[in-house]
């Protein structure tokens, strides 16, 4: 066993896993998973830099990881960045700032990299189990971006694309500083546009039409604070729970039903939903979009939830 601590760094969260990895029998036992909404993405879509308020949030949440990666002694750290910080032109204090509190360099990762990882952490477990038979298409959808991955034991293909719940909400929904509340026909318009013009790009790569249909063998497999959500709302339970998340199943039918409700919805209303972290309030709904128009796209009749994503990935690739 190998103990480790993993750190993922995207658009609108940051996460910690500390967890003692075996890669001769495929064991991951976690010790310690935890996530903020730091919002390290705010703004970056519109001014190309990383606002100082949010890198504040962002360098306060690795310093309580570093005290719990101290306190666990993780042998190895591995602290990867992806999305906003690929697109920031002050990245360097990013960097700096992380290096100073962590004492590992954060690693700016390609989409490609992202997509590889977040396959590798949503199938490991998965491998050789007739419940979630593969091949998988993996869908990763993250605040910046979303990651595309297809494969059964390794990768065959990966795309990632830059429409994410924080993105498409700051381009889209935001009007004189404050949030469309719930958005106009044509905001929605513009979103489902973005989307489908991503979807495009990422079908040069990645098989995705009609790929998820009974008949092709696909699962289709959701990642991410979106999908989880999605999935909490669906589960109708009263408090987050990622166990019961975890391996769930989502119906399109119910996806399309939640997401129209989400977006003809007020903040109190969405704030109100039991298992919705305060951080995605305002965010959920073109995420949920982002989820349907997948699903649709793709043929998917369900999406299998797993809690078990990116983060995963970069422990097993420091074990």
């Amino acid at each position: 066993m190998t103990r480790v601590a993993a750190v993922d760094c995207g658009t609108n969260s940051i996460r910690l896993l500390v967890a003692d990895a075996d890669p001769a029998t495929g064991e991951l036992i976690e010790l310690d998973r935890r996530m903020n909404i730091v919002r390290l993405g705010q703004g970056v879509d519109r001014t190309g830099r990383l606002a100082p308020e949010a890198l504040e949030r962002t360098f306060a949440a690795c310093r309580e990881y570093a005290v719990v990666i101290g306190e666990l002694g993780a042998e190895r750290i591995r602290f990867v960045a992806t999305s906003a910080s690929r697109d920031a032109e002050n990245r360097e204090e990013f960097v700096r700032g992380v290096v100073e509190i962590l004492g590992v360099e954060p690693e700016v990762i390609t989409g490609d990299q992202e997509a590889e990882f977040s396959f590798t952490g949503a199938t490991m477990e998965l491998q050789g189990h007739d419940h979630v038979a593969g091949p998988y298409l993996v869908v990763d959808i993250g605040g910046g971006s979303t990651e595309f991955v297809e494969g059964g034991e390794r990768v065959r293909a990966a795309r990632s694309v830059d429409i994410g719940c924080v993105r498409l909400t700051e381009r889209h929904l935001v009007a004189d500083g404050r949030i469309t509340d719930p958005p106009t026909e044509d905001q929605l318009a513009a979103i489902k546009g973005d989307v489908d013009a991503a979807l495009d790009l990422a079908e040069r790569t990645v098989p995705l039409t009609r790929a998820c249909r009974p008949a092709d063998g696909h699962a289709l497999v959701g990642l991410a604070g979106s999908v989880t959500t999605v999935a909490g709302i669906a589960l109708g339970l009263e408090e987050y729970d990622s166990s019961a998340i975890h391996h769930s199943r989502v119906t399109v039918d119910q996806v399309r039903e939640i997401t129209a409700k989400l977006l003809g919805s007020t903040h109190a209303e969405r704030a109100a939903i039991p298992v919705m972290h305060p951080g995605r309030v305002d965010v959920i709904g073109a995420g949920a979009l982002i989820l349907l128009s997948i699903m649709e796209r793709t043929g998917a009749e369900e999406v299998v939830v797993s809690e078990h994503d990116i983060l995963d990935g970069i422990a097993w690739s420091i074990a």
